[in-house]
């Protein structure tokens, strides 16, 4: 089998079977090589508790493999059909307001429910058997987007009971669950894990301890239904790969811990969203954050399940792809690592809530201008996707991404305007916009490969995390921390033995006496003999000996004090930043400190054009991006020769250019 590198989301079950040839023709002419199919199909594949059809789709994977196009199978979890919910009302799930939450949506579920997972593994023991020595059939997608519609979901009994067994094992007594809770504060201590409620919605306040544990459980709970029927797939599918659609920093399942189910990750990317901003400095950093986050979760590349193709919308809708602009963001995706993209989807729909979630073809099916525009682009880089399989971006700059500190800023943002993710991304931001290449890291993963480790954020701490960023700086790593470290132990209970930043205090160099949480209002700040601004919060620090300050508060009550320092420590340097910079400062901030820790950006920069590099042991391939309208020139690094595009150094509007070198 030739390597597989660009697909389409199909669904034949939309239309009548007499257009499915003309569509296998239109796929095969440009140069699609697999689909994925099934995963909302539950009623059509088990029309009744005992009857399983599935010679539709047996006829829909012959007739697109006589074509060469194979097929990845999707287990249809995220939609029971109507039948189910009617004979078992109680699989539907219930939200924190105790409501329940009724059929006509997706994910519609329970998925602690006892009958709900029965009625999973009779049928994806049945598809699997079905299809697990298919010679079309070269993977699997269990369920679809895990996670998403699931928020506030569920808190049912089966629920409750799940969570209370979950605590049960982890804490083995109440007394402990008690100690590691906080529960003496407002007289919520439990006598037995029986007492322990699923979180509905309180008269007010939650225990930021319980609430911790519950997003834990609920992870673990996704990543347990996922693994049951990743079990049931590889015992009769031994030869078929098994992946699932991520949703980039979405953070209901720890996407770490998932992964681990997974052959490699998949994500689904849409850079014209309708709940995006339409300005290319609001987003395009954050999109390319996405894919480089994907790719961090298993180290390695990925698959792009779901590429947009057309104008996004379910009630409201997103801007038309400009020309090249398709062919520009599904580049955007290969730069940072996917080895094969997927197009969604492949006609729009005429029915459903998806109407307005435009396609490769429009609602007449007649191919226009999104499928000549996607069509040269799969003829063009077809020849160069089989070198590219496999490399990968080597970065020198790593960013800690955990979803455990996530979940605990979700509970108590402190700001209105703060978040998690969102301080992860304005970090990564000054570095994309130098040319810099960035890996996410979880706080289990290896520090060393980096000269430069950002952790924003760390306001969960165990003696373990601090020993490994100690050690880290200790052999030569230049660190920064930020507002906010060390707040708590991994509990959620406030740790009081020292002042701020806890043990990384002696790392750091300063002690956080008091701070401020700016509440419209923002702060200056004196960089480098400018006066440059600030937003969100403030610490107040004492210095230790050998700390340096590099930024000063220029106004509030504090003006005068450190901001910005950095300390020496072993062969490394640990820099504290109490603040969150604004743009101006966050750039000449982080370029002070690559230039310090010896990390080079690719190229000089260039505004709205974009470069990564991808390497093997053999080749480098330089990707040049260029995100705007008009045309813009760029400084070609020497030694590199042009292997797609018109002229190197120069792109037309929305133009994608890859260079390469010898390693």
């Amino acid at each position: 089998m030739e390597r597989l590198h660009f697909g389409v989301d199909y669904y034949p079950e939309h239309w009548e079977r007499e257009r499915w040839d003309t569509d296998a023709k239109l796929m095969q002419k440009m140069g699609i090589q697999m689909v994925r199919m099934a995963e909302f199909s539950w009623h059509k594949l088990q029309p009744a508790e005992d009857v399983f059809d599935f010679a539709w789709l047996d006829e829909a994977i012959e007739l697109l493999g006589k074509y060469g196009i194979y097929t990845i199978v999707g287990t249809p979890t995220a939609a029971p059909p109507a039948w189910m919910i009617h004979k078992h009302p109680d699989i539907l799930p219930i939200d924190r307001k105790g409501r329940v939450r009724g059929f006509g949506g997706r994910h519609h579920d329970c998925q602690s429910n006892p009958v709900y997972r029965e009625y999973i593994r009779k049928l994806v023991t049945q598809m699997a058997k079905h299809y697990g020595e298919n010679p079309y059939v070269i993977g699997w997608q269990p369920d679809n987007e895990l996670g998403n519609s699931h928020q506030d979901l569920c808190t049912c009994d089966y629920c409750r009971r799940r969570f209370q067994a979950w605590l049960q094992k982890k804490y083995q007594t109440a007394d402990e669950l008690n100690r590691a809770w906080g529960t003496a504060f407002w007289s919520q201590e439990y006598n037995d894990f029986a007492e322990v409620p699923a979180p509905r919605l309180t008269v007010t306040g939650e225990n930021p301890s319980a609430m911790l544990d519950w997003k834990r459980f609920c992870s673990d709970l996704i990543v347990d239904f996922t693994e049951e029927q990743t079990k049931i797939i590889r015992t009769y599918a031994k030869n078929q790969f098994i992946t699932h659609n991520y949703m980039g920093f979405a953070n209901k399942v720890d996407y770490y811990k998932l992964g681990e189910l997974l052959d490699f990750v998949s994500h689904d990317q849409y850079p014209g969203g309708f709940y995006l901003p339409e300005t290319p400095h609001e987003k395009n950093h954050v999109l390319a954050a996405t894919l480089d986050v994907v790719r961090s979760y298993k180290n390695q590349p990925f698959w792009i399940m779901e590429q947009q193709s057309g104008i996004t919308g379910w009630e409201t809708m997103g801007r038309a792809p400009r020309p090249g602009q398709l062919s520009a963001w599904a580049m955007q995706s290969i730069a940072h690592g996917a080895d094969a993209v997927v197009f969604f989807r492949w006609r729009t729909c005429a029915l459903g809530t998806e109407q307005y979630w435009h396609g490769i073809l429009p609602h007449s099916g007649n191919p226009g201008r999104r499928y000549e525009e996607l069509q040269d682009f799969i003829h063009e880089m077809k020849p160069l996707m089989d070198n590219l399989q496999n490399s990968m971006i080597k970065s020198e700059t790593g960013i800690v991404f955990s979803f455990e500190q996530e979940y605990a800023f979700q509970i108590q943002p402190h700001h209105r305007d703060l978040s998690y993710t969102g301080q992860v991304q304005k970090y990564y931001r000054a570095l994309y916009e130098q040319n810099i290449p960035v890996d996410f890291v979880p706080a289990e993963g290896d520090f060393q490969k980096y000269r430069l480790l950002i952790a924003p954020l760390q306001y969960l701490m165990s003696p373990e995390l601090e020993d490994k960023y100690m050690e880290y700086v200790r052999q030569g790593g230049h660190l920064v921390l930020t507002m906010r470290t060390g707040v708590k132990d991994t509990n959620n209970l406030c740790m009081t033995e020292l002042e701020l930043p806890g043990r990384l205090s002696q790392l750091a160099g300063v002690e956080v006496l008091d701070y401020d949480c700016l509440r419209d209002d923002e702060v200056a700040v004196l960089f480098e003999g400018e006066s440059l601004q600030a937003h969100i919060w403030s610490d107040l620090m004492r210095l230790l000996p050998g700390t340096e300050t590099i930024a000063r508060y220029g106004s509030q009550f504090y003006a005068g004090e450190p901001c910005i320092t950095e300390h020496p420590y072993g062969e490394g340097v640990c820099y504290y930043v109490g603040t969150e910079p604004g743009d101006a400062l966050m750039d000449k901030f982080m370029a002070r400190i690559c230039k310090e820790s010896g990390v080079c950006p690719i190229m000089p920069p260039v505004a709205e054009v974009e470069c990564t590099i991808r390497e093997n042991d053999r080749e480098r391939f330089l990707f040049v991006i260029n995100h705007a309208g008009e045309a813009k020139d760029y400084q070609v690094p020497q030694g590199w020769k042009l292997l797609k595009g018109r002229q190197a150094g120069s792109l037309g509007a929305y133009e994608t250019q890859i260079l390469s070198r010898q390693q």
